[in-house]
């Protein structure tokens, strides 16, 4: 499997929202399910192009063959949270447990860390064991507990708060 990792571009929207829609179907461990997100791709070439430009902020897609494979962002808060970023990340269900994720939450900490940012934070479904395993790896520590963060197919779904402190 030769995957590459690469900051998003505009021109990706299209194959990005197909992606979304991909996972969302995979797996109940996403805000989405298979309807992806509600944006067209002139939105979403929208959004990306304000991706692109940001430098504290990062959006990574790992490719394979023309096709992605995961993503995963960094997005800085602003004024007085401005120490702090959010962390997201997926990884198509047949690439799971291939080094993808590894390799995409090691550029999105190198990033962080480049632009002074001092507290990684995410939020993980509370039985999403391999994610969780994935974050303690990289130093990630449990601040909290979110019963009920989610509700899939009108099931209450508890989430963990996790912070990684740089």
């Amino acid at each position: 499997m030769s995957v590459t990792i690469e900051k998003v571009r505009p021109e990706d929207a299209a194959a990005l929202l197909d992606y979304l829609r991909q996972i969302g179907g995979e797996s109940d461990n996403l805000t989405f399910g298979a309807e992806g997100l509600p944006v067209t791709v002139e939105e979403e070439e929208a959004f990306l192009q304000k991706q692109a430009a940001q430098t504290r902020g990062v959006m990574l897609l790992a490719w394979e063959d023309g096709e992605i494979v995961g993503d995963g962002h960094i997005e800085p808060f602003s004024r007085r949270m401005s120490h702090r970023a959010g962390l997201g990340i997926t990884v198509r269900k047949r690439a799971w447990g291939l080094g993808i994720g590894t390799a995409i939450m090691e550029r999105l900490i190198a990033h962080a860390r480049e632009h002074r940012v001092e507290i990684i934070e995410l939020q993980v479904r509370s039985d999403n064991v391999r994610a969780i395993r994935l974050y303690e790896k990289f130093g990630f520590v449990k601040i909290g507990h979110y019963p009920g963060f989610l509700k899939v197919n009108g099931v209450d779904v508890d989430c963990d708060l996790m912070n990684l402190y740089l």
